[in-house]
């Protein structure tokens, strides 16, 4: 990384650029790189968590945490590359440009910031889960992946457009980054994954494809677990409600009507507090 940061000087200067933008370079494209790779890890833990390829491997249904913060940290360092773009001498982007596409005329440009925006958007949506249906919620989390396939071809135009060496930098982040999350999974010992937020503490019970959409359910909440996030209550309003004294009640047998919105809100639960087992009879 120090090397393509001193070639990226190098390079700059020969270009006849100001000893400012020397160092502004530097920052924007390392935080770029940076950006890049967090997006790459963002979506291949995305992928793993989906696929239920992290719960077979470790035992252990993974945490939305981990994703948030991966997520977080690709938006944080895009924020540092797209900003660092003000302070050049040059100017590439001034002022406004930064945040309205193709207003500097460029096109790859124009495709970095709709994929910064719409990755912002989805953040920012993540928060109003409480006051979202999930079902609703998971198809506007999903526009992520457009966002994703936007700076995917913003970073590679980018690097096309600067050389070889930028070229081969972003092949081998390209490389590393399901390396990094397939190791990460397989190989660190389950209790580190728990410590750092990754997967929860124990296996989770039931996913929709464990119990029966048309039959009978049986409720339990992991009270220890549950951090009274409401996301459930939003879900099925008639079945988990928050009360005045924070505590949670749910009815633990709820009509077989209910089912789907039930999973629903086993799904949306943050913590996987809420566990499903399949009965013979109605409570």
């Amino acid at each position: 990384m120090i090397r393509s940061v001193l070639s990226l000087t190098d390079t700059v200067l020969a270009a006849g650029y100001t000893s400012n933008d020397v160092g502004v370079r530097s920052v924007v494209a390392l935080s770029a790189r940076i950006a890049y790779l967090a997006m790459c890890l963002t979506l291949c833990w995305g992928i793993l968590t989906t696929t239920g390829w992290i719960q077979r491997t470790t035992g252990h249904q993974a945490l939305r945490t981990g994703h948030v913060m991966l997520a977080s940290f690709a938006i944080a360092t895009a924020t540092v590359h797209g900003f660092g773009m003000l302070f050049l001498d040059e100017q590439v982007l001034v002022g406004t440009q930064v945040l309205i596409p193709f207003l500097n005329g460029y096109v790859r440009h124009g495709l970095g910031i709709l994929s910064f925006e719409m990755m912002v958007a989805v953040a920012i949506t993540a928060g109003m889960h409480r006051f979202i249906r999930y079902r609703n919620w998971l198809r506007l989390h999903q526009t992520a992946y457009i966002a994703i396939a936007l700076g995917v071809v913003h970073s590679w135009w980018g690097a096309w457009s600067n050389g070889n060496f930028q070229v081969m930098w972003l092949a081998g982040i390209t490389v590393l980054a399901p390396a990094i999350a397939l190791t990460t999974v397989r190989f660190l010992p389950v209790s580190l994954l728990v410590k750092i937020g990754l997967i929860a503490d124990k296996a989770a019970a039931v996913t929709q494809k464990q119990v029966g959409k048309s039959a009978p359910l049986k409720i339990s909440v992991d009270n220890q677990r549950c951090h009274r996030y409401g996301f459930c209550q939003a879900e099925a309003p008639d079945v988990f409600q928050l009360r005045e004294d924070g505590r949670l009640a749910y009815r633990q047998n709820p009509e077989v009507t209910r089912n789907l919105d039930v999973i629903s809100a086993a799904r949306s639960c943050p913590m996987r507090a809420i566990q499903l087992e399949g009965t013979n009879h109605h409570g």
